[in-house]
């Protein structure tokens, strides 16, 4: 598989653990997810620490608020020059357009190019039960497809869902829109708390752009092996 279409989540809390896994996976892997574990800890120097070994990043902060403050943040955003930052798409088409108002202005003040933006539709940890009891009565992959059309609609560049969804999703939304798939596990591994689970192969087949791989291989005994066992 290409290794470019790989994103290691740095599901860790500090900057010598960052380091350390950089140290070992730069060399294989361009693009690497800061979540919100590393960035409540570390702040925009994990962002920094990334770039230093001059690779993209996808802030995964899956912003959720009212439309102004999504805006404002989406703009603050877009100054620490990352690849990708996401967005959730429960939030509705009102504050997805003004996130990517907030990072348009920002960008076109700065004379950069902004990041994509994605919607994140349903986590990859949740299950149909799980929709029901927050009163959604679609399936998940349903309510994926729904919310697929939505953040299309409000003009963002794609969405962040579950490996099961991304063939329905390239069927309908076209060849142009970006799908990265979390809760992707290489073959043997675990699920842990993921649901809605592929292999790499699998979600790549289906239609994925990205695949995002988090503890499968920072918490393996030989990560940079599990990355090019992929290969």
């Amino acid at each position: 598989m290409n290794k470019d279409k790989i994103i290691v989540a740095l599901d860790v809390d500090t900057i010598k653990e960052e380091e350390r896994l950089l140290d070992i996976l730069s060399p294989h892997v361009k693009i690497f997810k800061v979540g919100m574990e590393l960035f409540y800890s570390c702040g925009p120097k994990a962002i920094d620490v990334i770039k230093r070994y001059d690779r993209e990043i996808f802030l995964d902060l899956k912003f959720h608020d009212i439309p102004n403050t999504v805006k404002n943040a989406a703009r603050l955003v877009t100054r620490l020059g990352v690849f990708i930052f996401d967005v959730h798409a429960h939030g509705g088409s009102d504050m997805m357009k003004q996130a990517l108002e907030g990072s348009e202005e920002e960008a076109d003040r700065l004379g950069i190019s902004r990041p994509r933006i994605l919607g994140v539709s349903v986590l990859t940890s949740i299950g149909d039960h799980e929709l029901q009891q927050i009163g959604i009565n679609s399936s998940s992959q349903e309510q994926v497809l729904n919310l697929a059309r939505l953040i299309k609609g409000s003009g963002l560049d794609g969405i962040v869902a579950s490996p099961q969804e991304a063939g329905e999703i390239r069927k309908n939304m076209g060849e142009d829109f970006l799908i990265v798939t979390p809760g992707v596990r290489p073959e043997g591994m675990q699920k842990q708390d993921q649901k809605r689970t592929a292999t790499p192969e699998e979600a790549m087949k289906i239609g994925a752009d990205y695949i995002v791989i988090g503890r499968p291989v920072t918490r393996a005994k030989d990560p940079a092996k599990v990355i090019d066992d992929l290969g």
